[in-house]
């Protein structure tokens, strides 16, 4: 029997959660600032042994020795390698020396050591002359959002504050596309492939598609198999399945996702097809049929030919090169109407309308709206904030997505939500803590002209 102390909502409940939350917030203050002091000593470490260095020989120099010894020495003290304290300490004088507002916004609690890393990540691609003001925008950006929520708007930032065009540096990295193998153990290997982001995605999206597939159905294909359906089918000795075996193999399937994605890559690139291409119209469809999604938001300057870095949405920005080409081929348009002003999404349309609701909800949440949540909007379900069966209306400021994690959650524990007005989201915790979420940054922006001049002339 449950003890009142264990019923989730009691106020002995609450009153341990709180405690964890307090001590929590506590610990984090106090492993920030070891982590920042410890920072500081690694940066002062590495100057000194680039100051020692200066008047040794040229072979000493070359190969960091007077680094090595130090890095050897403070690895003592940490019980890691010295390989691995020269490696943090290179990182750590990137951090102090190259992005030190950052740093400081860290010290200060206005930002966390995640967001730090990936300012230094995103911003490092920024030439040194313009660091200091991209820095200044990303610290502002992520006051306001989680890292994992930010990382794409910074990382669009820093390639248009990039004095070469995103397109020029695509092209050079495109041409260094290639397949590796990495052996492993127990006779496995890891099969490696580097290619565009855009073409990465869509060969993901598709095997996860092809495996839902082949795991959503399987109760229905072990009831349905035959041996007519079987017929040609052959094991890996090459010996051809009957209609028993084949009953008996989808019936005995346990693979998870991930291993039904890895077995359908190799299919398809061995074989061309999958072996297990045996769904029917009347469940998930052929298999060979199913075709990769990805969500890019395309600013209408880069479809005019503008160089914009494109967003594809949950991931990194394509060159709008890619994304010119995905736009030609796409059999949806989703065309966004703007507040001129405030870029804030107002309407949408699209050449083939599955629902117009639908689309415009995708357009203004782009990902999950729990806090700190970026699944994209693509692999989200529409919640209505309000619950329908309680009279929820189905009505864009009472609709939100939230990925299938977060919607459970929602359901099934004492988080509760409430829609403000602009499709705000305030969610509040079992504690009575709120977190405010804010209807992401409109992708597309326009600012407007300046005014012209006053010539002191009447108009015509």
């Amino acid at each position: 029997m449950t003890s009142t102390a264990e019923t989730p909502g009691s106020d002995a409940f609450l009153a341990s959660l709180a405690g964890f939350v307090h001590e929590v917030e506590s610990a984090g203050r106090q492993a920030a600032a070891a982590q920042i002091r410890e920072l500081r000593v690694l940066a002062a470490a590495g100057r000194l042994a680039e100051t020692q260095s200066a008047g040794l020989p040229g072979r000493v120099r070359e190969h960091d020795m007077i680094l090595r010894s130090i890095a050897a020495e403070l690895g003592g003290v940490m019980q890691v390698t010295d390989r691995t304290v020269q490696r943090r300490i290179s990182e750590a004088r990137v951090i102090v020396e190259d992005f030190p507002g950052a740093l400081a916004a860290w010290e200060t609690g206005a930002i966390t050591r995640g967001h730090v890393l990936v300012i230094v990540e995103t911003g490092s691609v920024v030439p040194p002359e313009l660091r200091a003001e991209s820095e200044t925008a990303a610290i502002a950006r992520c006051e306001r959002d989680t890292p994992n929520r930010v990382r794409a708007e910074l990382e669009i930032l820093a390639q248009r504050m990039h004095p070469r065009s995103f397109t020029e540096r695509h092209a050079e990295a495109a041409a260094g596309r290639c397949v590796r193998v990495l052996p492993g153990r127990d006779g496995m290997s890891d099969l490696v492939a580097t290619l565009p982001t855009a073409i990465v995605e869509g060969v993901h999206d598709r095997l996860t598609q092809m495996a839902r597939a082949i795991i959503d159905t399987r109760g229905e294909r072990a009831d349905g198999a035959s041996g007519d359906r079987a017929a040609g089918s052959v094991d890996d000795a090459g010996a051809e399945i009957d209609g028993g075996d084949w009953r008996d193999i989808v019936a005995t399937d346990t693979r998870s996702a991930d291993q039904v994605r890895a077995d359908v890559f190799a299919d398809l690139l061995l074989a061309g097809t999958p072996a297990l291409d045996d769904t029917r119209d009347t469940t998930a469809g052929p298999l060979g049929a199913i075709r990769g999604r990805v969500q890019v938001v395309i600013p209408v300057l880069a479809l005019a030919g503008a160089d914009e870095p494109c967003d594809l949405v949950g991931r990194s920005p394509i060159d709008p090169a890619t994304a010119r080409l995905l736009a030609g081929s796409t059999p949806t348009w989703e065309r966004l109407v703007a507040d001129p002003i405030t870029g804030s999404v107002l309407a949408v349309d699209s050449y083939r309308v599955p629902s117009a609701m639908r689309r415009y909800l995708q357009a203004r949440d782009q990902h999950c709206r729990f806090p700190g949540c970026r699944t994209a909007a693509i692999r989200c379900e529409v919640d209505h904030t309000h619950d329908h069966a309680l009279g929820g209306a189905t009505k864009t400021s009472n609709l939100a997505h939230l990925c299938q994690r977060h919607h459970s959650m929602k359901q099934f524990t004492a988080w509760r939500v409430r829609q403000l007005k602009g499709g705000v989201l305030e969610w509040t915790s079992p504690l009575g803590r709120t977190y405010r979420e804010d209807a992401p940054t409109p992708a597309v922006a326009f600012t407007p002209a300046a005014p012209p001049h006053d010539t002191g002339r009447a108009p015509f």
